[in-house]
Formats: C-alpha cells, sequence, structure tokens
C-alpha cells in the first residue's frame, strides 16, 4: 500500500476546503440525488461525494456505504485530488497504490474505483465524486465523461455553497455561515459547560477610504484587516465579516481574560502596519469584546447586539472616522 502522497498546495487546499464550511454538515438532498443517479448510472454498490480534509476523507453524500468517513492514509480519493483527470483503478489488487489496502482486504472490499476530483471555485481540488464496485471492471470514456458531468455538478453545488456562506472579497464566513457555526460551537459549549467568548472590530474609516480611493482600495483594507485578524487568533476561533465594516471573532472554549491576549497581538500587529512607509492610509479599527452568557444571549445574534452596544459606548459614532480618511488604530 502506498499512502497518498500530500499536494504541493496542500495549506491552501485545506484553507479552501474549510472555508466553504460543509465538513461535517448534515445531508443534503442536492448531493445525495446526484449520487443516487451515479450508483444508478454505473451499476456499482457505492457511490460518494468525498472531501479529503487533513487527516480524512469525510463523506458529504454516501450511498451504499455505512461509515462518514474513513483515514486518509488508506483513502483512494487522497490519491485521485492529485491530478484533475479521473482516477480509474481497475482491480485494485493488482495496484501497488492499494494490494494490502483494509478498504480492499476488508469490508467494503474495493476492487474498482473511478473518481473524478471535484475543484472548489478557486480551482484547487478539495474532493471527488467517485464510484466504487467490489468486483474488476472496466470504465470506458464515455463513461468517465459521464462521470465527470455528474461531478461537475457537485461543484456547482459547491460553488452555491460557497457564495451563501462566505463573504466574496475577503473569503471569510459572511453573515449567514458565522451565524451557522457559532450558534453550534455555542450550543456544544453550553453542552459541556465550556466558556465563549465573541470579539467584534469596527473597520471604522473603511467607508471614507471608499469615498477618497474607491472600492477596490476599500476592498483592499477589508482584506489587509483579515489577514491581520488571521495572524492573530487561533486557527480553531471563527472569524466572519458580517457586515461592511464589522468583523467578528468566535473564540469557543475562551473566557473573556483570554481575549486579551490575542487582542493584544491584534492591537501590536495593527500599530505596525501603520506605521509603515508603504501605507497610503491607516486602518482605523475599534473593538471591543464580551463572554457569553447563555442566561442572557439567546442566540448568537443576542451575543454580537451585546458586543455592539458596548463597542457604541466605548467608541462614539462622532470619533469613527476623521474628515480626511486617516485614523489611528484603536483597539479597546
Amino acid at each position: 500500500m502506498i499512502k497518498p502522497p500530500t499536494p504541493v498546495d496542500e495549506l491552501l487546499r485545506l484553507e479552501t476546503l474549510r472555508s466553504l464550511k460543509i465538513l461535517d454538515t448534515d445531508p443534503e438532498e442536492r448531493f445525495d440525488r446526484i449520487t443516487r443517479l451515479a450508483k444508478r448510472i454505473f451499476r456499482t454498490p457505492i457511490a460518494l461525494v468525498s472531501l479529503v480534509d487533513n487527516d480524512r476523507q469525510w463523506f458529504k453524500s454516501r450511498q451504499g456505504l455505512d461509515a462518514t468517513e474513513t483515514s486518509r492514509e488508506i483513502s483512494f480519493c487522497g490519491h485521485a485530488i492529485l491530478g484533475d483527470q479521473t482516477m480509474v483503478v481497475k482491480d485494485a489488487r493488482s495496484d501497488s497504490r492499494f494490494d494490502d489496502n483494509p478498504l480492499v482486504s476488508d469490508d467494503p472490499n474495493i476492487r474498482f474505483y473511478a473518481g473524478c476530483p471535484l475543484s472548489a471555485p478557486d480551482g484547487r481540488n478539495v474532493g471527488t465524486l467517485c464510484v466504487i464496485d467490489n468486483e474488476p471492471r472496466d470504465i470506458d470514456k464515455s463513461d468517465i465523461k459521464l462521470l465527470e458531468e455528474l461531478a461537475q455538478m457537485v461543484e456547482e453545488e459547491l460553488a452555491v455553497a460557497s457564495m451563501i456562506h462566505s463573504d466574496p472579497v475577503t473569503g471569510l464566513c459572511n453573515d449567514v455561515g458565522f451565524s451557522q457555526i457559532a450558534e453550534y460551537l455555542l450550543a456544544m459549549c453550553v453542552r459541556t459547560d465550556s466558556p465563549a467568548s465573541l470579539l467584534l472590530c469596527h473597520l471604522a474609516n473603511q467607508n471614507v477610504i471608499k469615498s477618497f480611493m474607491g472600492q477596490d482600495e476599500a476592498d483592499r483594507a477589508a482584506i489587509e484587516l483579515t489577514q491581520l485578524l488571521m495572524a492573530s487568533f487561533r486557527d480553531s476561533d471563527i472569524i466572519g465579516r458580517i457586515t461592511n465594516d464589522v468583523f467578528v471573532v468566535l473564540l469557543a472554549g475562551s473566557p473573556l481574560k483570554s481575549v486579551d491576549v490575542a487582542q493584544q497581538r491584534l492591537q501590536t500587529a495593527i500599530e505596525e502596519r501603520n506605521r509603515s512607509d508603504d501605507t497610503e492610509y491607516e486602518l482605523d479599527v475599534d473593538s471591543c469584546a464580551a463572554a457569553y452568557d447563555s442566561r442572557y444571549h439567546t442566540d448568537v445574534d443576542a451575543l454580537i447586539s451585546d458586543v455592539e452596544s458596548r463597542l457604541e459606548d466605548e467608541f462614539p459614532a462622532e470619533s469613527a472616522n476623521d474628515a480626511d480618511g486617516n485614523g489611528k488604530a484603536n483597539i479597546a
């Protein structure tokens, strides 16, 4: 058995996959109807939409298989995502990559595999649409073309998911995507009696930048702040852009005092950026944080509203923007 090699763009590929906000979500008919169709067309016992995560392959849709995921080390799809063409294995027992693979020697006893790579909207491969049989078989060019057409349907659904849940400028969760993830995490914190905190950042001179320098520069400012937020917080913290100039960070499992360290990192990063000679304007950022309390915050919107009120009290609107578009980075 040969373990799947790691793609050269693996870190960016994983970031792309996670930005789709689809891992570990419930089954959806829009994906299931495609795998049902693939299973029927190719007369195979198994058809899957498989997404290749860091150390596992997880099945967004599965027909004929009970398992919801398997190790990436033994996955066929981990090999398939390395190229842009459909990968066909006629008889896994005769293929050195898979001959002693536990998925071949044990249940589900894979012999035939055909997997078409699935590309996210940015072009990176995140998984496959695959059909599997427990008998060796061949597949002709016309059938491969048909599998690729079905895979394109899956890619279109992934693109829709991306548009619904992601901010098109920064790639962060938008308000819908953030609320969906945050509600799940807050419920988990309640069940496990774990703390949670939310930080809200207001890019106070966003509209001024747009007025004086145009939309492209305003978008660039939002992207810069996104990069600083991502560098200042943990990978497990959920960052969203919920309005044009409001960014939020949910820290599940972290008490309010833990926010201070990350907030200080963010303040330092913004100040260093603003001191750079290469910048035409400063990022004017106000922020405030609050601890989640299920007794008062009935949902994530209530938590956000609470932090917004605190921010408005601390940073009155009249001081939010300078007339010339230059403001110092204020971190509460």
